[in-house]
């Protein structure tokens, strides 16, 4: 059954209404509510586009952040085949919110990192709500060195608020963490492409996402903080997050302009949350073309490319 979001709520009515009309039909086989369930099913249809046609950026937050959206684990699963996970930072532990190993893609082998968050509470805690600590950036240091030493395209899969923000992941030096991550993507010499598939958030998709190509689900959405971050920073209050997502051009079109962003994903009418299937096959599609893009481009030219483009980022789209 569908989670609602707040601002779905009328639309969780009028299905609520044809449910019960079919439910009705169900148990008395001589009561037709055909016509009457249909008409509520068009209604509805109506107000899905309404809703999802003119989605403001807070709406975007909360959509980016459904629990039925896609994870990590999903992705992998549907579009990856002989997943290899690889384990651990060899040095302090495995950190479980950041899964990577060595895969093929269309038959090609690749190394393919990516955030997960968990889909239900016991795994949402294992996961710690894709919020990784330094152990998992210093994992996916690992894995890039690995996937340069022997030629392997990198996909990276970013889906986090933002890098866990605890104690004891400080005192084991996330900030260096994380930099050294986003070094790491920046040095290696192989394809880096980087689909952002539900919230990026702060240095802790960045450490993922400094790649040759960037792509976003159009419901996604990338910032340097979250809007309550900003707004908590801000206006000394976090209920003031509305006005701040409209502030931090944070959305997939936004960032397209900016230039921040390579690549949008279309989504399904109502979201990834209502049409996991469609939407994953329409990332694969993606990660397909975009190793196309770079296929044949030798190391230099890859890290060139590349440290261009982040060298450059913030020149375009000032304006708009």
């Amino acid at each position: 059954m569908t989670q609602y979001l707040d601002f779905e709520k009328p639309l969780a009515e009028i299905e609520g209404k044809a449910e019960e009309l079919r439910a009705l039909a169900r148990s008395n086989e001589e009561m037709d509510i055909t016509d009457e369930a249909r008409a509520l099913d068009k209604k509805a249809a109506g107000m899905l586009e309404d809703l999802y046609g003119s989605l403001t950026p807070w709406r975007k937050c909360q959509v980016a952040r459904h629990p039925e959206r896609p994870h990590c684990k999903d992705y992998i699963e549907a579009l990856f085949t002989e997943f290899t996970p690889l384990a651990g930072d060899r040095n302090f532990a495995d950190d479980l919110a950041v899964m990577g190993g060595l895969a093929r893609f269309n038959d090609t082998p690749v190394v393919v990192i990516g955030h997960e968050k968990g889909n239900d509470t016991k795994s949402r805690i294992e996961r710690n709500f894709g919020m990784a600590r330094p152990e998992g950036y210093r994992k996916a240091v690992r894995l890039m060195e690995l996937a340069d030493k022997f030629n392997l395209p990198v996909v990276t899969i970013v889906d986090t608020p933002g890098a866990y923000p605890g104690k004891g992941a400080e005192e084991r030096g996330q900030s260096e963490a994380i930099a050294r991550s986003t070094e790491k993507c920046l040095q290696i010499g192989v394809p880096l492409i980087s689909v952002i598939v539900g919230e990026g958030g702060s240095g802790g998709a960045v450490a993922f996402a400094t790649a040759n190509r960037v792509a976003m689900l159009e419901h996604s959405v990338y910032s340097v903080i979250t809007p309550e971050g900003c707004a908590s920073i801000l206006w000394k209050d976090s209920e003031k997050m509305r006005e701040a997502a409209e502030q931090m051009r944070l959305t997939a079109n936004e960032l397209k302009t900016l230039g921040v962003i390579d690549r949008i994903i279309p989504e399904p009418m109502g979201g990834a949350h209502r049409h996991a299937e469609e939407s994953i096959k329409a990332v694969g599609n993606s990660i397909e073309a975009m190793l196309k893009e770079l296929d044949g481009k030798d190391g230099k030219t890859l890290v060139k490319e590349r440290r261009t483009k982040f060298l450059e980022m913030g020149r375009k789209g000032l304006a708009a």
